[in-house]
C-alpha cells in the first residue's frame, strides 16, 4: 500500500505544518513508513508553497508524490498547478474562496469537495489559520489514510503549547465536514 498526499497553496496557511502532521501521525502514531517533502518559495508570506506525504506499509522506495491520489488545494495557482497530476478518481479537497476559476471538465476525473475551508475555520475558532488542521481532519475523516486517533495525538505534538483547544476544535470541526461527506451531505 502506497498513498500519495500532495498539499498546495501559499506561504502563511500551514500547508507544510499540516504535511508534517499527517507524516508524524502515520509513521509514529500508526507504525507506517511515511516520508514528508516540501518546496516554497523565497517568501516567508504569500509565496507558493507544496509539501507531500508519502505514506506506506513498506519502506519508502522514492520520497515525492508521482501520481497523488489525495490533493488538498488551497489557492488558484496550486489548483491549477495541480490538479492535472492527481491520479484519476482521486480525492481533491479545494479552498473555494481561495479558488474562485475552477475547471469543471477536468474536475470530473476526480471526487472535488470545495469548502470555503478558511471561513469555516475562523467560524469555528475565531482563527482563520486553524484552516490547514480543519483541513486535515475532514481529510483523515474522508479517506481513513490515518486513524481519527493518530491524526489528534500528531496535532497536540506539533502545535504551539496553549493552542491545544483551538486546534482540536478546527480538527473535531474537520472530522464533522468528513462525515458529512461521507454520508452524501456535502
Amino acid at each position: 500500500m502506497r498513498k500519495e498526499v500532495l498539499i498546495g497553496g501559499f506561504g502563511g496557511q500551514g500547508v507544510i505544518l499540516a504535511s508534517v502532521i499527517l507524516g508524524r501521525a502515520a509513521a509514529v502514531y500508526e507504525g507506517l513508513y511515511a516520508v514528508q517533502t516540501q518546496a516554497y518559495g523565497p517568501e516567508s508570506r504569500g509565496g507558493a508553497s507544496r509539501a507531500e506525504v508519502v505514506i506506506s506499509d513498506e519502506p519508502v522506495d522514492y520520497p515525492k508524490a508521482l501520481n497523488p491520489e489525495y490533493a488538498l488545494l488551497l489557492s488558484q495557482q496550486a489548483y491549477e498547478k495541480y490538479l492535472p497530476v492527481v491520479k484519476e478518481g482521486g480525492i481533491v479537497i479545494v479552498e473555494k474562496d481561495l479558488v474562485p476559476n475552477r475547471n469543471e471538465e477536468l474536475e470530473r476525473k476526480f471526487k472535488v469537495y470545495a469548502l470555503p475551508l478558511t471561513e469555516i475555520a475562523e467560524e469555528t475558532t475565531g482563527l482563520s489559520l486553524t484552516m490547514n488542521i480543519l483541513t486535515l481532519g475532514f481529510l483523515v475523516k474522508l479517506t481513513g489514510i490515518v486513524s481519527d486517533e493518530a491524526i489528534e495525538k500528531a496535532v497536540l505534538d506539533s502545535i504551539p503549547k496553549g493552542t491545544e483547544h483551538l486546534n482540536l476544535r478546527a480538527l473535531k470541526k474537520g472530522f464533522e465536514l468528513g462525515e458529512k461527506a461521507l454520508n452524501g451531505e456535502l
